[in-house]
């Protein structure tokens, strides 16, 4: 288990909070809301394009990498006499040789699976952890669009790109729903999301839940998921994820479209990681049982944040 939060006896649970996720996590939730007040592990992906993994690791002779079971390029990092946290602050970090990224975020890139020379849009893309990944598995090769819809937040994805040595990727600035008449061999929708997954990095995730919240950012990634999947070519595939734990905000959504569009049939995710139960029914709503294909991940699962992945093909 990992390091426990010193300043969580001031953290106040709202009781609908509390009724609700008692009622998502059963009788997990005490493990919940444990490891959600504990420090999140470190964790880099490597840079393939710049250096070899095993270069990089005799770059950081004093710094013990454990590798990620579902990414070959992903390791936990910790300090090997426990003197510093700082990754971000290494040479090896400024020139791009690795990117700082949580674990369980590297999954969805892992379940889009892109490939060199591809066209690929990665919808929502600040702060481009999963844009970096994207491109560099595609080899530099292709076109991939990264996307976002506040000026403000091109900065840190301009400079992730940058950092990275990317050549294949293009910038926009525009509403995800905007997107109309484009043809995408694979879409990215890693949705704006409540973040109730990410608790442990950020503790004001639950002062800032609230019920008519959910609602709204669930008609938002309706609205997103729709849209990409109507911006795919024939045989494309959409990975649409969060970091919510939310049911409206992750099957839901999967079930609207797949109710919507007979078309959208949902993939398998193959990946070693263990995973919970999907959610079929959530406050009266039934969905779509195909959901069970879907990827769960609870932060008590594998000691990382919340995620949810879903991957849907767009049939011929």
């Amino acid at each position: 288990m990992s390091k426990k939060i010193t300043d969580t006896k001031d953290i106040q649970i709202k009781e609908k909070f509390e009724e609700r996720y008692k009622l998502l996590a059963g009788k997990d939730y005490k493990k919940f809301m444990d490891i959600s007040m504990t420090y999140l592990r470190r964790s880099i992906r490597i840079n393939t394009l710049k250096i070899s993994i095993n270069e990089l690791k005799k770059r950081l002779p004093k710094w013990k990498l454990t590798q990620i079971p579902w990414c070959k390029e992903g390791f936990w990092i910790e300090h090997k006499k426990k003197e510093r946290r700082d990754i971000g602050n290494l040479k090896e970090h400024q020139l791009g040789y690795f990117h700082v990224q949580e674990a369980a975020s590297m999954l969805p890139p892992l379940a889009l699976n892109p490939q060199p020379g591809e066209t690929i849009l990665d919808m929502c893309a600040s702060p481009g952890s999963k844009s970096t990944q994207i491109a560099i598995t595609m080899e530099n090769k292709g076109i991939l669009i990264t996307n976002d819809y506040k000026g403000m937040r091109l900065k840190p994805l301009g400079i992730n790109l940058q950092r990275a040595g990317l050549t294949n990727t293009l910038t926009t600035l525009m509403e995800g729903r905007r997107f109309k008449g484009f043809q995408f061999d694979r879409i990215l929708v890693d949705a704006p999301c409540s973040g109730t997954g990410t608790i442990r990095k950020s503790l004001k995730t639950l002062r800032m839940w609230n019920p008519n919240m959910i609602r709204r950012l669930s008609g938002t990634q309706k609205q997103l998921l729709e849209t990409a999947f109507n911006n795919l070519k024939p045989g494309g595939t959409v990975v649409y994820s969060t970091c919510s734990l939310e049911p409206e905000e992750d099957e839901e959504v999967v079930s609207f479209l797949l109710d919507k569009y007979p078309n959208a049939k949902l993939q398998e995710i193959e990946l070693p990681i263990k995973r919970s139960p999907l959610i079929l029914e959530f406050e009266g709503k039934k969905y779509n049982k195909e959901v069970k294909k879907c990827l769960r991940i609870w932060p008590q699962d594998n000691d990382t944040e919340g995620f949810f992945v879903a991957k849907i093909k767009k049939d011929i």
